[in-house]
Formats: C-alpha cells, structure tokens, sequence
C-alpha cells in the first residue's frame, strides 16, 4: 500500500498497524474537534448550574490561550522523547481536565479545569499530524490530510445533537464524560500498534526557553481575548501585557539562539517554505474564524432569519473545505504544490470579493455560494501546505514545525477576532439597527478581503513545485 520516505529515524510499521493507528489518531482528533463545538451547546445549563455569568466567556477563552501555549511545547517533547510517550501524556491531560470539568461545582474551578483541557488539547493536532508524517509517504500525506480534515466538518455536524441530546436527556457534565472512553481507545490503539523506538540518550530540555515562551504568549493572547471589551485597549493593563508580550519574546529569541536543545530551533525558520506556509495559514485562518461569528449576525440580524439558520449558515463552509481537502491531497503531486495553495488562495479572493459586495437586501442564497467557495478555496490551502511543512524536515524536527505551523493558525484565528470585533464595536451600537449592523460587518469584511489578497501575494513566493520536491526527497 505504500512506500515510507527514508529520514534518520523513520521506520516502517506493519500495513495492519497502520489503520489501528489511524483509527485511534481520528479518534483523538474527533474529540479535541468535538469539543470546540459541543461545549457552546451546553452554555444556558452551565451557566443556570454554576452561576458566574459574567466569568463564562473565559470557559473558552482559557481553552484557547492554553492551546496555543502547549502546542509548540507538545511539538518539541514529541521530537525529543518520541511521538507515542508525548501523545499519552497529552490525551491524558485532556482527559483529565474533561473529567474535572464534568464535576466542576463553580464556573471558577470550571475555568481552571478548561485550562487544563485545554493544556491537554495542545498535543491533540500536532502530535496527531506528526506521526502522519511520519507512517505516510508525502502522496499518501495528501490522501490523509483530507480525511483527518473530514473530522472537524463530522464534528461540526455531530457537535451540536451530541450536546442537545446530553443535556436534555442526561446532563451537560456528560459533554465532558463522553471524550473519556473515545479518549481511552484511541490511546490503547495508537501505543499498541505505533512502533517508533527511541535511541536511549539524555534529553536536554529547554526550561528557560519553554517559560519565557509561555510568559509571552500567555500575555499576548491574554491582552487579545480582554481587550476592548473587560478593559479599554489603552488601559494600562492592556498595553502593559504587551509589553510584557514582547520583553519575553525577545528573551525567548535571545535563549533559543544560545541553548543546544531549543523548543524551537530559530533554524527552522530559514527554511522559505515553511515561512511562506505559516504566513499564509495566519492570514487565511484570521478570515474564516471572522466568517463563522460574522456570518450569522449578518443572517439573523440583519436579514431577519432565525437562530437556527443562522446557526447553520457556516455549513456550507465545513462541508467544502474536507471536500476540497480530499481533492487537493490527491492532486497536489499533479498540479503541484504550489499551484494548488495559489489556487485556494484565489478562491479566497474571489469569495472575500462577494463578501463585499453584499447589500443589506441580498438573498440568502449568496451566503451559501460565498462560504463555499472560501471553504473550497481553503481546502486547497490548508492541506498542501500542512504536507509540504511535514515533507522539508526530518523526523528529529518534524514535531516543531507541525506545531509551529499549528501556533501561527491559531495566532490568526485569535488575532483576527480581537481586529474584527475592534473595528466592528467602533461601527455599532449596543441597540443597532439592521443598516448600522451592516455597515459594521462590511468594515470587517473589506478588512477580510484586504486579508485574502495580501495571502494571495504572500503564496507567490512559494518556490516551484520541482524546489519543493527536492527539499522533500533531501529531508
């Protein structure tokens, strides 16, 4: 069935092995996908339950920041001490912090837990994606790419029955209780049937590297998920986690520079594909995340539509993108890399065009058109250039770079909403009418598009596809 790519420390795993592997990978993907859908299902019950109204938002706030924060940190263990160990001891933290959460008593100890979860989260996705990398050949990456992307379009679909039905027949503690059988099997296949000795030599781990690193960003995502809205953006709180962002940043750099084993080799980033790569998935993940609060406010408060089709307007979209996905994993090695990912990026374009050109009275069938077509268009995007980041490192850096890639995503998806809900709240009024809501969602939309064509010029800079194959072949 297929061919491994020889890198220092691949081995080939038995073709049985293989599907028991992926199965428990998809496993452990559904659920960290499940979560981010499930839990917003169960908000009113949480909140009648624990009170602590005004503390909810940072439920998912919390999750958010910790994910990022542990994702390049997963990345670099999953590089040191071997995918499998690293895998358990994520799932386990997120299992963990799901079983604390489903007995949480207060919306307090309810965060903290989220914290944790979300701790755990952060070795779903990258460790998940590395050991693709690792067991598939790059063709084969492509095919699998867009079946783990099906995972968050059945997730998306499935999330929102699997919480109505727990809460209304069981209890909302029980969207939390579920991720642990789910989470029980997919370990038990993944450390069974996943081979990957490791060379017994003391492992250096970057501490300093790895604090400063949280410091910085915790402050920055911080400042993003509570400025303009908890605090003004010129509080001083606000511009003093800033600046505290960026002194820990620069003493994070200043570490890596000098430490023999960082968590995030400053070398990785001389490598242009993956620059370009990065760039572009910060850019594009800014523009859907905007689409999916956007979009709904445009279809229920401003074309009148209930909640429920507003609710179920980004469908189009997560139905696309694992279509376009499957697509492009197939024919990426034919049309090339790179003109795959400049293809997605122009259907970007074109859908963020649309966007703009919307008025107050266009139908909705508009919508459906648009977010297919940006969900196509980042179907194309987003697994091309998840498996060419995978193709021009070996497997001793193959963990950094997938969770480098990961973290700048979610840097987009995290710094986009704190930009579009800036300018939106500048436009409207707590009490808008349907015209203000659409000249506010139109000033995010311009930006959005604006966002599109600077991606659009960005993947120019992609070397050709004959370039990327031959970093492939030498990684």
């Amino acid at each position: 069935m297929r061919k491994k790519e020889a890198t220092q420390r691949d081995i080939p795993i038995p073709e049985t092995n293989v599907k028991w592997v992926v199965a428990g990978l998809l496993a452990a993907m559904f659920i960290g996908a499940l979560d981010a859908t499930v839990v917003a299902t169960a908000t009113p019950h949480m909140i009648a339950d624990l009170h602590g109204e005004t503390l909810f938002s940072w439920v998912f706030a919390v999750y958010t920041l910790t994910t990022c924060v542990a994702t390049p940190i997963f990345g670099k263990l999953a590089d040191l001490f071997g995918r499998k160990a690293v895998f358990a001891v994520g799932i386990g933290l997120f299992v963990l912090g799901s079983i604390l959460c489903g007995a949480a008593q207060s919306m307090t100890g309810l965060i903290w837990f989220r914290a944790l979860q979300g701790f755990g989260a952060g070795a779903l996705a990258p460790v998940c994606f590395t050991i693709l990398g690792d067991v598939f050949s790059g063709k084969q990456r492509g095919k699998m790419m867009g079946v783990f992307s099906s995972v968050w379009s059945v997730a998306g679909l499935l999330g929102p029955l699997i919480g109505g039905y727990f809460v209304d027949r069981l209890s909302w503690r029980w969207i939390f209780y579920i991720n642990v059988p789910i989470a029980a099997v997919a370990v038990l296949l993944v450390v069974v049937f996943l081979h990957q000795p490791i060379k017994r030599q003391a492992k250096k781990i970057d501490y300093f590297g790895g604090l400063t690193f949280t410091v910085s960003f915790s402050a920055l995502l911080y400042a993003l998920l509570s400025g303009g809205s908890a605090y003004p953006w010129d509080s001083s709180l606000i511009v003093g986690l800033f600046a505290a962002s960026v002194v820990f940043l620069l003493l994070f750099l200043w570490i890596e520079k000098r430490e023999a084993e960082p968590m995030i080799p400053l070398s990785i980033f001389r490598i242009r594909v993956l620059n370009v790569t990065n760039m572009s998935g910060f850019l594009t993940f800014s523009i859907t995340t905007g689409l999916t609060v956007y979009s709904p406010i445009w279809i229920q408060s401003v074309l009148g539509h209930s909640a429920t089709s507003s609710g179920l307007i980004v469908m189009p979209m997560t139905l696309a993108w694992p279509l376009a996905s499957n697509i492009a994993g197939r024919l990426m090695y034919r049309i090339g890399v790179k003109a795959s990912i400049v293809f997605g990026s122009s259907l970007v374009v074109v859908g963020s065009i649309w966007l703009v050109a919307l008025q107050i009275n266009s139908p909705y069938v508009y919508w459906i058109g648009i977010l297919i077509l940006i969900g196509l268009g980042m179907g194309f995007v987003a697994t091309p250039s998840t498996v060419v980041v995978q193709s021009v490192v070996g497997w001793e850096q193959r963990g950094v770079v997938n969770a480098s890639s990961m973290l700048l995503r979610s840097l987009g998806q995290t710094i986009g909403i704190a930009v579009f809900g800036t300018l939106y709240n500048q436009h409207v009024t707590m009490l808008g009418s349907p015209s203000e809501l659409a000249s506010g969602i139109h000033v995010v939309f311009w930006l959005m598009c604006a966002v599109a064509i600077a991606n659009l010029i960005v993947v120019q800079l992609l070397p050709k596809h004959r370039e990327v194959m031959a970093q492939q072949q030498s990684a």
